[in-house]
């Protein structure tokens, strides 16, 4: 399909304005990432109006950077990939715009990407060729997603949260706990020095045969912990250092223990050999670490999205490459879809 050479990518869909190039055989040139941590902070946790606003102050110098790094004109891109589902629908709506704009007025193809399938593309990148068919693992602060994917561009969903995702109990935890926002890097810090067998904390669905995950429970359990249980007597021990730490590392300890579970789960169930894994909470080492003892076990491969493509990004974009390279072009009158993947 086409000579194009190489991809504009447009990463808007939550609280991260991102812009790529990339090139055909996979080599990202470069990816301009402008967070809004700083912006978000103060409420733990993204504010859509809040976020919307800050993409469209820095969605052009974000695409601008990107291609003065890569070192191509603008005229030399083939094709502009975007991100439309899922997401947050004024931020969607941000890049989107975007991305039609240089398209019609570059006269080049158009490509409509799913976030989620992305975040997984991102394992793609990694490896440096196909690593499908695989059971792709999305985990991040909006989603807990287990895949079958036949290809790059077919998945069929095996399982997901019920309630809150598990880098959104996280960032919960880490509230409760006092610590700064996004709360995933300080749990994780502070589990480093903490008893993760301190707090005996539920393992959700655990031992059930369904691939759904629930962490609204343990993150409830948490608070409980930390500030005592409503109506109870009992005087609540204070919240030190190490007691913070304990909590830190109990948690995160039955969060990894129910994702390393369903993960089995959906390997034996599929007899799948490849497992791809991506999102913000991939980042997590003690995550990482956990993976790769259950893989050496099963005797299966691992391929993890490098970190800094854990986090939302436009390299993870490349996505787009598979859709052109199959004809699968986006129409002008393409929309966004706002929400959650949910089953």
């Amino acid at each position: 399909m086409g000579d194009a050479e190489y991809l504009l990518s447009i990463e808007t869909s939550c609280d991260e304005t991102s812009a790529a190039i990339v090139r055909r055989d996979r080599h990202v040139l470069s990816n301009i990432v402008a967070t809004q941590f700083e912006l978000h902070e103060r409420f733990g946790g993204v504010v859509p109006e809040i976020a919307s606003r800050a993409h469209l102050e820095r969605i052009l110098p974000v695409i601008d950077e990107a291609v003065r790094q890569a070192g191509i004109s603008l005229t030399g891109v083939g094709v502009v990939a975007v991100a439309t589902h899922p997401g947050l629908v004024g931020s969607l709506l941000v890049g989107l715009t975007a991305a039609k704009s240089l398209s019609l007025a570059l006269d080049v193809p158009l490509v409509t990407v799913n976030h989620v399938a992305a975040h997984l593309y991102a394992c793609r990148m990694a490896a440096g060729a196909d690593i499908f068919p695989a059971i792709g693992f999305v985990v991040s602060g909006g989603h807990t997603h287990l895949f079958d994917c036949r290809s790059a561009v077919e998945m069929d969903l095996l399982g997901c949260t019920i309630d809150d995702a598990a880098g959104e109990a996280f960032d919960k935890v880490a509230q409760i706990l006092g610590l700064e926002y996004p709360g995933g890097p300080q749990i994780e810090r502070l589990a480093r020095d903490g008893n993760s067998a301190a707090f005996s904390f539920a393992r959700t669905f655990l031992h059930e045969p369904a691939l759904r995950f629930s962490f609204s429970g343990l993150k409830t359990a948490v608070l409980y912990a930390a500030r005592g249980t409503p109506g109870s007597r009992t005087p609540v021990p204070e919240l030190t250092t190490s007691r913070i730490q304990d909590l830190a590392a109990s948690f995160q300890a039955a969060a990894i223990d129910v994702l390393i579970g369903k993960c089995e789960q959906a390997l034996k169930q599929t007899g799948r050999r490849t497992l791809c894994v991506g999102g913000g909470v991939a980042a997590n080492g003690a995550f990482r670490s956990a993976l790769e003892e259950m893989v050496s076990r099963l005797g299966v491969r691992l391929v993890l999205a490098p970190r800094e493509f854990c986090t939302d990004n436009a390299a993870m974009m490349a996505l787009g490459w598979e859709y052109y390279e199959r004809g699968l072009l986006a129409a002008f009158d393409t929309d966004v879809i706002p929400g959650l993947m949910r089953s």
